[in-house]
């Protein structure tokens, strides 16, 4: 397994200075593109949550649907979109996070799962933390069990971790 993490840790590029000066972007994209580098993602991710029932994943706008939608698909569980305001086209359920200057939020269909169903969260990457604990807020909302959170990558020094205190289960392939 720490040799396919390595593998896949070295198809990420990195680059300085965006998108401003001191931060360092790690770019999936020059994984997406290695279909050997997606599968293996794709079934990481999915095999760290073989040992839970998941009725729904719940992808975060707009890299948590990259990866959410072909999660859905190999364990046979729906999809559900988590937006950006007013993008979704019947009543919602609205959640505000902080970000570094401001506020936020994200939205889900009021319908978007029966109550009690089980969600998985899925994100590209976890910083810090604000839209991941949001989403965790809607989940709730909407009467559903959040049975945990997985990332492709998890930027460690900002501690997102630490806010998502709601999720029984918090998986990152790849640490920075």
């Amino acid at each position: 397994m720490e040799a396919t993490i390595v593998n896949v840790k070295d198809k990420i590029r990195s680059v300085n200075d965006f998108p401003k000066k001191g931060i360092v972007f790690r770019d999936i994209t020059t994984a997406l593109k290695d279909a050997e580098t997606l599968k293996v993602m794709i079934d990481y991710l999915c095999d760290c949550f073989s040992d839970v029932k998941i009725d729904y994943i719940a992808g975060i706008e707009s890299r948590g649907f990259i990866f959410g939608m072909p999660m859905a698909y190999k364990i046979n569980a729906g999809f559900v979109p988590v937006r950006k305001p007013n993008k979704l086209p019947a009543a919602t359920y609205s959640q505000e996070y902080e970000l570094e200057y401001g506020t936020d939020k994200i939205e889900i269909h009021q319908d978007a799962f029966p109550k009690g169903a089980n969600v998985l969260i899925v994100d590209d990457l976890l910083a810090t933390g604000g839209t991941a604990e949001a989403a965790c807020k809607l989940i709730k909302k909407a009467g559903a069990n959040l049975v945990g959170t997985a990332f492709l990558i998890e930027l460690e020094a900002l501690k997102g971790r630490e806010k998502l205190t709601d999720s029984p289960k918090i998986v990152s392939m790849l640490k920075y």
